[in-house]
């Protein structure tokens, strides 16, 4: 859980600096900072859910090391 609290901390600062840089503004970084891990969110749990349709059509192989290819 630590790890993900980290990441999370992690994302929102980059999420804001980067915002911050380029716009100059701490109100459209902060907005930044947390709208765009929220979408980012529910976009990964949509992915999550077309990959696992994926696997099981059995569309990818997977080797030894846990690399996908097709």
């Amino acid at each position: 859980m630590i790890k993900t609290v980290t990441f999370a901390m992690m994302h929102f600062a980059i999420a804001f600096t980067v915002t911050y840089f380029l716009t100059g503004s701490f109100l459209i970084g902060g907005l930044v900072a947390i709208v765009e891990p929220a979408v980012n969110t529910v976009a990964f749990y949509f992915h999550e859910k077309v990959w696992r349709k994926v696997e099981s059509q059995n569309h990818f192989k997977q080797d030894s090391d846990g690399i996908m290819f097709a």
